[in-house]
This record gives structure tokens, C-alpha cells and sequence, in this order.
């Protein structure tokens, strides 16, 4: 059996129509849809936000589109935004101030820098300077995980962001209003869990491009129209007939933020893996369960911050512990092994790694690990290390 044929079969008929139209979105660094968003209601605002998180509830309640940056990818060449940075941080900030002065951003009236590094830190302040028309606003999450410190202060920067916000639409987020936008997003957090069931019952059912894909266009569209194309998905992926494959079953860590290129999930696939769980788009899921819809709906959006999101290289929460969180989700998806990928001089995750692959080799779980950019264009290396990885599993249960 050639390599090729590890491959789950292409989409075809309105399946294909599908992933199309998401693969369109992904494309669209001009942010067109958004304009087009935006172009039906004259008080409609579009506010950016970079990885890892946001409340997009707030924004969405502002009367606002929050509209994820993921950078440039291997769409764009970078010809301004290397002279913005050292050449030992990773890649993503080098393609997100391309994006801004290359004017694809045009369509955003303000943006929202989440505090997970140093770098993003950084690229808020530039763009102060960079776009100084725009709101801007630098979102310091807690590090304090005590709902009366940290909490309080999370409170505050989330009613600081409404306010800025609302500032841009004329709509104020009210109780209401933020009520309705939870309660959207929760359904939304659903259709995203169902998709991950299907995901790990049969994954020939859900390539792990088309996963992608279906996760970043949660970044461009309204929270019911992503819902709706999710469900659609799942509805003409079971009936597609795909077959499964000899390939085995393996988990990503390390791609939090900088995303890798679809050609290397592809390349993933190709040498007999099947992504049955990734930190891919995380924001997209970073709470995963639905957020309590009784009472203050404020509140509840800080206390789903603090005790239920997924755990990351960019949250420091000491009461949790990544590592035995690695392990129970390796036993829970039913993982044969575990993908240490990572982006190039990525702080936070290359630090994690140590400690990951500790875990997992203590547990008897086996792993690999590498390192990506965005604009990763060769992946013959990656594709034998991969595919080594996944012969010695099959034949040997180990590596």
C-alpha cells in the first residue's frame, strides 16, 4: 500500500461544496466575508483578537464580530515584518504586522491583544503606533485563579473591553444582551463537542485538515452561522462512506498559537496518523463546556475562565497540573501516541515540552516531538519522522 492511500478520501457532492466554502474563509487574509458582515448593518463593528483567547461574548454582545488573527500562514510573503522583530522569536507576529501594513486588516475597527507572551505583549504597542485610528486594547488575563482576586480583576477587563467596544457600536452590553450572546456561543460549544465525539469514534470521518478548517471559520463567522456549519458537516461527512485506515490514533501538543500549515496536517495524515485530538484554534474551544446561563452572566463568564478551560503552555494555574491533564486525555481520546509539535522559539511551549514528555514517558506513552513555522513549506523530514513513528507503533506498540 502506497503512502497515498493513508489518506482519507477526498470530500466530494455537497460535502466537498463544504469544505470549499471553509477553505475560502481560511484564505480570505483580506478579511472580505467580514466587510460583507459588516456591509448589512451600518452600527456593525468587526474587532480582531489574537490567539490564545478572548470573551468573545462580549464582544459579540457590543454588536460587534470578533474576528481571530492567526497570522499570515504560508499565504503571504513577509517583506516589512521581519525589520519589526529579532529573528529568534517565532514567526506569527512577523505575519501579523505584514497583514496590518500590507492594509488586509482594513476591515477591523479595533483589536484585542490577549496577554500569553511577551511578543503579543509587544505587538499590541506596535500597533498603537502601526494603526493609531483603531482601539486597541491589551487584555491582561488573570494569574491569579481565586475568584476573588483574580476574578475581580478578570471582571474589570472584561467590562473594559464592552465599554470600548460599545464605544465603536453604540450598543451597550447589557445583562440581556450578554445573556443571548452565551447562550449562542453554548450551542456553539456543543455542535464544537459533537464534532470532537464524531472526531474520536471515527476519524476517516473527520480529516484533520477539515477539522482545521471548521475551526478557523468559527474565527470569521457569527457564532449561529458556524454552529449551523458545523452540524451540516456532520451530517454529510457520516453519509460520505469514507473508510478507515491502517493509521494509528495520535494527539497534538505544542500548536496553541502559531498554527502549522495545512500541507503539514496533511503531510500528518499522509504518513499514517490519524489527529484524534490537537491544541489546534484553542480559542475556538478553550472553554469547552457550556457556561452557566442562571444568574449574573458575568460572573459566569469568570468563572468559566478560571476553573473549567482546557489547559495550555500560555495559563499558569497552580492548582492544576498539565501533565496528568496530558495523560487522562491521551487514555480518554484512546491515543496510540503523542505529537510534541511545536512552533520554532515558542517560549512557552518548547518550556512545556520537558516536563510533557516526562509525563508521558513515565506513563509508558509513546511520543515524538519536532518543530514548525507557519510558512513550513517542506515536510519530507517531518513526513518520515512521522511515518517512523507510526510503523513502530503498529508493529511494536512502542517507539
Amino acid at each position: 500500500m502506497s503512502l497515498e492511500t493513508l489518506e482519507s478520501a477526498p470530500a466530494t457532492g455537497a460535502l466537498a461544496e463544504l469544505v470549499a466554502h471553509a477553505t475560502r474563509l481560511y484564505e480570505d487574509l483580506e478579511l472580505k466575508g467580514v466587510r460583507d458582515w459588516k456591509a448589512q448593518d451600518p452600527s456593525r463593528r468587526a474587532i480582531g483578537f489574537l490567539p490564545v483567547y478572548v470573551p468573545r461574548e462580549v464582544i459579540h454582545a457590543a454588536n460587534a464580530l470578533p474576528v481571530g488573527i492567526m497570522g499570515g500562514g504560508d499565504q503571504i510573503e513577509i517583506v516589512r515584518g521581519d525589520s519589526y522583530f529579532q529573528s529568534y522569536i517565532c514567526h506569527l507576529p512577523r505575519s501579523v504586522i505584514e497583514l496590518a501594513v500590507s492594509g488586509r486588516l482594513a476591515a477591523l475597527d479595533g483589536l484585542v491583544f490577549p496577554s500569553i507572551c511577551d511578543v503579543i505583549r509587544n505587538l499590541s504597542g506596535m500597533f498603537k503606533v502601526l494603526l493609531p485610528d483603531r482601539w486597541v486594547h491589551y487584555l491582561d488575563l488573570p494569574q491569579n485563579f481565586d475568584r476573588e482576586s483574580g476574578g475581580r480583576f478578570y471582571r474589570h477587563e472584561m467590562a473594559t473591553i464592552a465599554k470600548g467596544v460599545s464605544a465603536l457600536t453604540g450598543v451597550e452590553v447589557t445583562n440581556e444582551r450578554l445573556s443571548a450572546s452565551i447562550s449562542l456561543y453554548n450551542e456553539n460549544r456543543r455542535a464544537l463537542a459533537q464534532l470532537q465525539q464524531m472526531r474520536v469514534a471515527s476519524p476517516w470521518q473527520v480529516p484533520a485538515t477539515e477539522y482545521y478548517l471548521l475551526l478557523r471559520a468559527s474565527y470569521v463567522l457569527p457564532p449561529q452561522e458556524h454552529t449551523d456549519l458545523i452540524r451540516r458537516y456532520m451530517q454529510l461527512s457520516a453519509a460520505s462512506g469514507r473508510v478507515e485506515q491502517d493509521n494509528i490514533r495520535v494527539m497534538v501538543r505544542g500548536a496553541f498559537c502559531e498554527q502549522p500549515p495545512l500541507g503539514l496536517l496533511r503531510t500528518l495524515e499522509r504518513a499514517g496518523c490519524y489527529l484524534v485530538d490537537d491544541d489546534l484554534v484553542l480559542g475556538a474551544r478553550f472553554i469547552p463546556q457550556p457556561i452557566a446561563q442562571d444568574g449574573d452572566p458575568w460572573q459566569a463568564l469568570v468563572d468559566a475562565f478560571l476553573y473549567h478551560t482546557l489547559p495550555t503552555a500560555s495559563k499558569y494555574d497552580v492548582q492544576a497540573s498539565k501533565e496528568a491533564d496530558l495523560v487522562q486525555s491521551v487514555k480518554e481520546v484512546r491515543a496510540d501516541g503523542v505529537l510534541l509539535m511545536a512552533p520554532s522559539f515558542c517560549d512557552p511551549a518548547l518550556l512545556d515540552q520537558p516536563m510533557l514528555a516526562h509525563a508521558l514517558e513515565k506513563a509508558g506513552i509513546p511520543f515524538t516531538s519536532f518543530k514548525y513555522a507557519e510558512d513550513t513549506g517542506q515536510f519530507q523530514v517531518i513526513r518520515e519522522q512521522a511515518g517512523t513513528f507510526a510503523d513502530a507503533i503498529k508493529l511494536w506498540g512502542t517507539t
